[in-house]
């Protein structure tokens, strides 16, 4: 019968472990989003999480105000900015000149050159 309340232990502290690692697992994942959020600057350029691609222009403390086009400033939750973009080199992946133009395709020469 000693065997019978070891099973029932066990059956009692796996979901009470289960929860304790989720709250952990949640509790470690909120504050890396606080930390990547009080990092963010003017000036950074970022990824939100839709997929949006800009240069932040001004942040309060629940907005982000991105420049997405030459001129054109949108304004987003800050809790939407997923991340920042990674720096990339003068050239991009297929050879060409690395440009954000809305518009071009990176490595497709434009007007027939």
């Amino acid at each position: 019968m000693n065997n019978n309340g070891a099973f029932s232990l066990l059956i009692f502290a796996l979901p009470l472990l289960l929860l304790g690692w989720l709250f952990f697992s949640q509790n470690k994942r909120m504050k890396q989003a606080r930390d990547f959020s009080s990092a963010l600057g003017v000036g950074d350029r970022v990824i939100t999480s839709s997929g949006i691609f800009g240069t932040v222009k001004h942040l309060d403390d629940t907005s982000a105000w991105l420049e997405v086009a030459e001129g054109t400033t949108i304004r987003i939750d800050r809790r939407a900015i997923a991340m920042k973009q990674a720096d990339t080199s003068d050239t991009g992946a297929v050879g060409g000149p690395n440009t954000d133009d809305p518009g071009t395709t990176p490595g497709i020469q434009q007007n027939g050159q």
